[in-house]
Order: C-alpha cells, then structure tokens, then sequence
C-alpha cells in the first residue's frame, strides 16, 4: 500500500523574498545549478579551471565576477590527473591552491546524489562546487537518458544548492548530433538542462584555431550575458572580453559575422566624409537604421578617438581627425 503523505501548504506571503546572487552576473549564479557544455577538447576545463584561479584570488575576469572576496572551491574532476594536470593548470593560472579543494575518491567514488558534496561544501565554506564531466559522477546503474533518473539527481543537487548558497557547475560533453539545437545535444536527458538556472556553451571559432567562444543559451534569472571569448596561446589562456558570434556559428561551424564594433567603426568614417561635426542624436538614429547598437557605437566612438562636443546646449561628434 502506497504511504500516504500529510498535505503541507506554504502561503507565498510567509516566504522572505531574496534578490539571486551571482558568482559571475548574469553567468554563474549562487545557490543554483548552471551547465558548462561543449565538445571534448574544445576548452571547457580550461574556461572553468582559470575561472577558479581567479576567484580563489578573489579577481575576475571582468567587474561582474564577484572581486574583493576570494572564494573557495571544490574541483571534482574524473579526466585529469591533479599532480600533473589539474595543479599545474591552476598554479600557471595563480591560483591560491589553498582555496581549492578535491573530496578524496581513494575509497568511495563521488556521485550526484552523494552525501559528501554537501557536507564537503560546508566544511570548506565553497562558493563554487564544479564537477567535471558530469558524465562521470551518475552514479552505478544511473541512465541519465531516462527522464525520470536525470531529474531526480538534478533536483538533488538543485536541493543542495539552494541549501547551502554553493554555485554548483556541471561540465558536460556535448552528444555527436549535428544541425540541432544546443539544448538538445547536451548532456543525455533533456532534464538536466531544464533543471539548471544557466547553460553556457564553448566552442570552436571557424577560422580561428586558437579562440573559443562563450555563449549562454539559457538563462532563467535575469537577461542573456553577452558572448564572450578566450584565447589558448602558448603562453597559456588569454581573456578576451565580449565577442560576437551565435551558439548556430559554434555548432554549425560558421564563421562569425563581420565584427559590429568594425561596422560601427566602418559607419563612422563614411560618416566623416560627408560632414566633421554631427549631432549626437542624429548620430545615433542613422545607426539604429543599420543595426548598429548605441553601446557597439559607443565602443567604435572610443576605438577611433572621436571627441564629444557641447555647442549651444547640444551635443556634437567631432569625426574629423587630426
């Protein structure tokens, strides 16, 4: 006979209301699941082990990577060796490896659905509990094609999310489908990705063997992040900032279109032949007529030098140059 469940009801008006908190706005956020997916070899460990270096440092990437505070981390990962792999990767990047810590598998292997994740969380004060692949910590016996299994894990480790305020990030391989969407060739079950709060996809440039782009397909907590890309030179991982590309560009391996900032720029200086001084407003109405945003054309403005000017209460650009 089917235990009977007592019926419990939760009146909105008694739940506090809390602002979501981010580890990297509006990527990663705290006491959520987000999902870092792509192609084997095509970064992702790199991307979420330089991530950590700078946290445990307490510095980002950019102003909306939480600074000042330096953040502890637990690095679960089932594909690269820690003595010489996993710790040179974090020293080359600076990391503070005393805020980086691994639960000992020597005797029992991690799952999803293991204890250990919440009480290592709490032991450590983590901010940030990555496992990399995800693939590997199903557990025995665990299909994470079936909807039912994938959800249930993934609610789980939500629970301990939410409990604890741990940003936890699950690295994932993509699936070998081609032509379909993101979503649907990531990590097995369809439910892993409706249970997480943010997916991020890596990939491949076309044309640029070097560069990997950052793209968020799904965010459930505030607006879409704006792509970003990183560089993988001999030096080592190179930041560099937001780029322009699609999640069809990385999946269908198309090249990028024409960078907008070198539109903008391009505009600008056609601009410059027919007149030197223009109003700004006028400005930015011709470049909303061709697509152009008024933060890429602000962005242009900057790269070209150009000047702003006050004349009798308006504002002017100063295109001519010296």
């Amino acid at each position: 006979m089917e235990e009977q469940i007592q019926l419990k009801m939760i009146q909105l008006s008694q739940v506090e209301t809390q602002m979501v908190r981010w580890l990297w706005y509006p990527f990663i956020p705290y006491g959520k699941l987000t999902i870092i997916q792509g192609d084997p070899g095509d970064g992702k460990s790199t991307f979420i082990l330089n991530i950590a270096a700078m946290l445990s440092k307490g510095q980002g990437f950019d102003t909306d990577m939480e600074q000042g505070n330096p953040v502890n981390v637990i690095y679960q990962t089932a594909e690269d060796g820690l003595a010489d792999t996993v710790k040179p990767r974090l020293e080359s990047a600076g990391a503070d490896c005393t805020r980086i810590s691994i639960i000992d598998e020597s005797e029992k292997s991690v799952s999803m659905t293991d204890d250990r994740l919440e009480q290592a969380i709490r032991k450590e004060n983590a901010g940030l509990l990555i496992l990399d692949p995800i693939q590997a910590y199903l557990g025995c016996g665990t299909d994470m094609n079936r909807a039912n299994e994938a959800r249930e894990m993934t609610k789980k480790l939500g629970s301990i999310a939410e409990r604890t305020g741990c940003a936890i990030v699950l690295i994932g391989h993509m699936n070998k489908g081609s032509g379909a969407k993101a979503a649907y060739r990531g990590m097995g079950s369809i439910d892993f990705y409706a249970v997480a709060r943010s997916v991020l996809l890596v990939g491949r440039i076309e044309g640029q063997p070097n560069m990997r782009a950052v793209v968020q397909i799904k965010n459930n907590l505030s607006a879409f992040g704006h792509s970003k890309a990183f560089e993988l030179t001999e030096e080592g991982f190179r930041w560099i900032g937001d780029y322009e590309i699609t999640a069809d560009e990385i999946l269908g391996g198309i090249a990028p279109k024409a960078c907008k900032i070198d539109m903008a720029k391009q505009f600008l200086q056609e601009l410059a032949h027919s007149k030197n001084l223009i109003m700004s407003n006028e400005i930015l109405e011709l470049a909303a007529q061709e697509g152009i945003s008024k933060r890429t054309l602000e962005n242009a403005k900057k790269e070209l030098g150009i000047k702003a000017k006050r004349i009798n209460g308006s504002w002017y650009w100063d295109l001519h140059k010296d």
